[in-house]
């Protein structure tokens, strides 16, 4: 198919690198011509735009890069979805495409309108309950008129991309079931296909260890032979609990004095570091340290076990922790507190983890306790629950079917 796919999230990000790119490079391989709009915000655009060109030519990819406008709120974004309206239109009348492939709601808001006004085939590709995590997250404020306006506008459309679409894609079960409860979407059940955020499990694999920059990170982190490590991995963003992390960490040292925390995350230090000392966790049994995607196999190689808690809120109800998939890749056991998208269906199916039920210290202690057992997880058991829900290729493979079914 001739394929025009919008992203709102830059290629130049790390959210591109990661959930973009790979996903359209498998498609091209698989015979489909792709054509990329993404907005790109500048610091990024100016450090990796050669970089990602390269990538894109030599996967014989056609990119428009927009830069992406950050304020004021609202104003900005009604902005961008003119320019893209601009472009989408222009690129259709030069050279018309079969489907539009819309990542998330902002840029679906121009494949609703494409497929209205030219016919042209249209995947929304929802990620997750955008305006509802974008409330949940505390990002909009009901009480503020234009942020419930704005609400209530994303809210109709939600409903009029499910049920215009020519296939819906949902990160979760949870999701899909979610959606096909909803009464108010017409021509129910809509086609819906769940698609995690995948991994590349041929990076997130053991053998992508670098040993002597492994033994490097040891030295410069202090960590001992003799600790017992846990990792977290990525920022700590809108709707992770970094104060019940902590709390569950602090439990963990009490059981065991050798315990460290490894964070592998670019945010700034102090955001861990102030609520650790004031719950009077010693800041010497705590690493933080960024790492470059290259690099991250190896960071997570030193840990024993990883953990996230995520908000267990409505709108996370749709979301796939892309950690999770990495994570298991490197043959970690996870930790994660239950009520978040598939998670707990994924660590009772394939026995990969430990599922925290609630968020207070007697269930972090009962966490602990089962830790001794949680390390005798085989690897391959691990790795197969990674193969099994978060494979790159099943990933691209779906998308795939997806677009077989819309080009009958």
């Amino acid at each position: 198919m001739n394929v025009l796919y919008l992203s709102y999230d830059g290629l130049t990000d790390s959210l591109g690198r990661s959930q973009v790119l790979p996903y359209i490079i498998g498609l091209s391989k698989l015979g489909h011509s792709i054509t990329i709009v993404s907005f790109e915000k500048k610091i990024p655009f100016q450090s990796d735009k050669k970089n990602i060109q390269k990538i894109v030519d030599e996967a014989g990819l056609k990119w428009h890069p927009l830069s992406y406008t950050s304020s004021p709120p609202v104003v900005s974004t009604i902005y961008d979805v003119y320019r893209l309206t601009n472009t989408v239109d222009k690129l259709h009348r030069a050279s018309p495409f079969d489907l539009l492939h819309c990542r998330s709601y902002i840029t679906s808001l121009v494949g609703l309108r494409t497929k209205s006004k030219f016919g042209t085939k249209f995947v929304f590709d929802m990620r997750a309950f955008y305006a509802d995590e974008r409330i949940d997250g505390g990002l909009w404020n009901l009480k503020n008129p234009l942020f419930k306006a704005v609400y209530n506008y994303f809210k109709k459309k939600e409903l009029a991309f499910l049920s215009t679409a020519d296939y819906s894609i949902s990160l979760t079960e949870k999701g899909k079931d979610i959606i096909h409860s909803w009464p108010q979407v017409q021509n129910q059940p809509v086609p819906v296909k769940v698609i995690p955020c995948c991994a590349d499990l041929h990076h997130f694999n053991p053998s992508q260890v670098n040993k002597t920059l492994q033994a490097k990170l040891k030295s410069d982190l202090q960590i001992d032979e003799k600790d017992f490590v846990i990792t977290y991995l990525g920022s700590i963003g809108t709707w992770y609990l970094l104060d019940e992390m902590l709390d569950f960490f602090r439990v963990l040292i009490s059981k065991k004095p050798n315990a460290r925390f490894l964070f592998i995350t670019t945010d700034e230090p102090s955001t861990i570091t102030i609520p650790a000392t004031k719950k009077n966790i010693p800041l010497d049994r705590i690493s933080i340290a960024p790492a470059k995607r290259e690099d991250v196999p190896t960071f997570l190689s030193l840990a024993n076990a990883a953990i996230f808690f995520i908000q267990p809120i409505f709108s996370k109800s749709g979301s796939s922790p892309t950690k999770h998939g990495e994570m298991l890749g490197m043959g970690l056991p996870v930790i994660a507190n239950a009520g978040v998208g598939d998670v707990d269906r994924i660590i009772e199916d394939t026995n990969s983890g430990i599922l925290v039920r609630e968020l207070n210290n007697a269930a972090y202690t009962s966490a602990v306790d089962q830790l001794d057992e949680l390390l005798k997880i085989p690897v391959s058991t691990l790795q197969n629950a990674a193969q099994k829900y978060y494979s790159l290729e099943e990933g691209v493979k779906k998308y795939n079917e997806v677009y077989q079914q819309i080009s009958r």
